[in-house]
């Protein structure tokens, strides 16, 4: 993790995704970070994990993101870039995909659909939580809703930013939205 440079100005990609009455989605914004992490080729997950896990982003996961929509209602959740790219949709069929490159960092909030759509071969991430994020998966299913909706309206703000930690752009930007 000492050569890995942590930029402190990214590129940020913001979007809100309403209920489609499929998936819940949220009224926190989904953010994407840019290239906010500048890896070195000999850097992986593990320089990654460490770094949501410097800023209380733990029970963290590498490998790919599933080719499927599904959500969380018990957490949010940090996605890493690590190698390799993506075209993720985020909200459900009608939402937005987005360009996922090494380097970008997202955060999802509890309830939001996210879905890969293609990846080259060589795509790896890094997936993390917020302290007491254990988190489940859901898929848009009958049955799954009003309960779900109830779990995510539990489930707390982070008191830290995965990358950037008390100070970042995730306790500026949803605090308004909830605070």
């Amino acid at each position: 993790m000492n050569k890995v440079e942590i930029i402190q100005q990214p590129y940020l990609v913001s979007h809100t995704f309403a209920d489609d009455g499929i998936f819940p989605n949220s009224d926190l914004p989904l953010l994407v970070y840019k290239g906010a992490l500048r890896l070195h080729p000999e850097e992986n997950d593990e320089t990654v994990k460490a770094i949501f896990n410097s800023n209380g982003w733990t029970n963290a996961w590498s490998g790919d993101i599933y080719t499927y929509h599904h959500y969380h209602s018990t957490t949010h959740e940090a996605l890493g870039i690590v190698c390799g790219q993506a075209d993720v949709q985020f909200g459900g069929d009608e939402g937005t995909c987005i360009e996922l490159f090494r380097g970008d960092v997202v955060i999802i909030p509890a309830g939001v659909a996210h879905k890969c759509l293609k990846a080259t071969k060589d795509f790896s991430c890094v997936g993390a939580y917020p302290p007491g994020g254990n988190y489940d998966i859901l898929y848009g299913k009958d049955g799954e809703r009003p309960a779900a909706d109830e779990r995510i309206k539990q489930v707390p703000l982070p008191e830290s930013d995965p990358v950037y930690g008390k100070n970042g752009h995730l306790t500026e930007l949803w605090q308004p939205v909830r605070g």
